[in-house]
């Protein structure tokens, strides 16, 4: 077997089992750390660079109060060149979309391992195109640097490999300019509110795949909802998907659930969005559930999976558009092969008038 098809294989397994699904595997993988003078880079905010780069101009105005792309789970790898070519052929589809575009969020997983190298050549693809302010959070993926030791093997057995938890989150930090794994911003006077897992196996062995949020970040999620006096919709960005309601979740899982859906439940026109799973919207399974808020299940652009959790259409590549008008909110499905929109994921959620 050569190396791509290995890696294309092992990238399944690594999202449905994580770190446990390689517990058998000990073998070389090329995610190697270097010290090239290319990694410099990594110390300059990536929204910098972009700076650099003119807009597109004399896009149509549709009369949104705001459009905005969610990119989720690109799994940019150094070693592998499928998931940048993805992400290159979504962002050509953006920079030349034909409405406008006022913020592209990415919802964790941008690279395979969060390795330097798997940064680098992240910001490699991003840099290369004129592209709205960009906004993310963490995925687990992004603490997986821990799996791999300084020869560029995957190695469970010597496991943290001399890194650590915080050093992810560091590099994640650098990456977008951030004091913090979590942040806000206000566009077009929209509050949206970006969640990260903060904590992994290294430090914390229990939580898995799991995404917990500290006491912190809680509070700071329900006092940035409090504080929020515009009346326009509140978009919130996860990772990981929810448990059932009334539980808490475990691997693969918001962790602390229950507190998140309380803190949520005294507002309305709440937007929430995750990723991690990859699902294809054209799988038949529901990517949108109404509770006291609204919440969508993104899929995926650097590997769609089929409902069976499989990698069968290498081809894929997938996510969402979003238009704020003044009464609704309009939640569509893109294909970015195709250039083309998914019936099966269109919706149009009015927006909860307050007297």
């Amino acid at each position: 077997m050569d190396r791509r098809t290995f890696l294309r294989r092992s990238a399944v397994l690594l999202l449905l089992g994580g770190a446990a699904a390689f517990g058998w595997r000990t073998g070389k993988l090329p995610f190697g750390i270097s010290d090239r003078e290319e990694d410099r880079v990594l110390d300059r905010p990536l929204q910098a660079e972009l700076a650099q780069v003119r807009p597109v101009a004399g896009r149509r105005d549709d009369g949104a109060l705001l459009s905005f792309f969610i990119l989720s789970d690109l799994h940019i790898s150094h070693a592998v060149d499928y998931p940048s070519e993805k992400l290159q052929r979504a962002l050509q589809d953006i920079v030349e979309f034909e409405t406008k575009v006022d913020a592209l969020i990415l919802t964790g997983d941008l690279t395979e391992s969060g390795t330097n190298d798997d940064y680098a050549a992240f910001r490699n693809v991003m840099k290369a195109y004129a592209l709205p302010p960009i906004h993310a959070n963490m995925g687990n993926h992004e603490y997986y640097g821990i799996w791999i030791d300084s020869h560029g093997n995957w190695n469970k057995d010597a496991m943290p490999n001399g890194k650590t938890d915080a050093e992810a989150r560091a590099s994640f930090m650098r990456t977008f300019g951030l004091d913090k794994p979590y942040h806000s911003a206000t566009l077009n006077g929209c509050l949206f509110l970006f969640l990260s897992q903060e904590t992994y196996v290294q430090e914390t062995p229990d939580v898995s795949e799991g995404a917990w949020y500290s006491d912190e970040q809680l509070r700071w999620f329900q006092q940035s909802l409090q504080s929020n006096k515009s009346m326009k919709p509140v978009f919130v960005m996860i990772h990981q998907p929810l448990p059932p309601a009334g539980q808490d979740g475990g691997a693969h899982q918001l962790m602390r659930a229950k507190q998140f859906r309380d803190i949520l439940k005294p507002y309305t026109n709440v937007f929430v969005f995750y990723g991690h799973n990859h699902q294809d919207f054209r799988n038949g399974r529901a990517h949108y559930f109404k509770e006291s808020f609204h919440l969508f299940n993104n899929s995926s652009v650097g590997r769609v999976l089929n409902r069976n959790m499989e990698y069968k259409d290498e081809s894929a590549s997938q996510g969402l558009y979003v238009q704020v008008y003044r009464s609704k909110v309009v939640v569509r499905g893109r294909d970015f092969t195709n250039r083309a929109w998914l019936e099966d994921a269109n919706w149009s959620v009015r927006l909860t008038t307050t007297q």
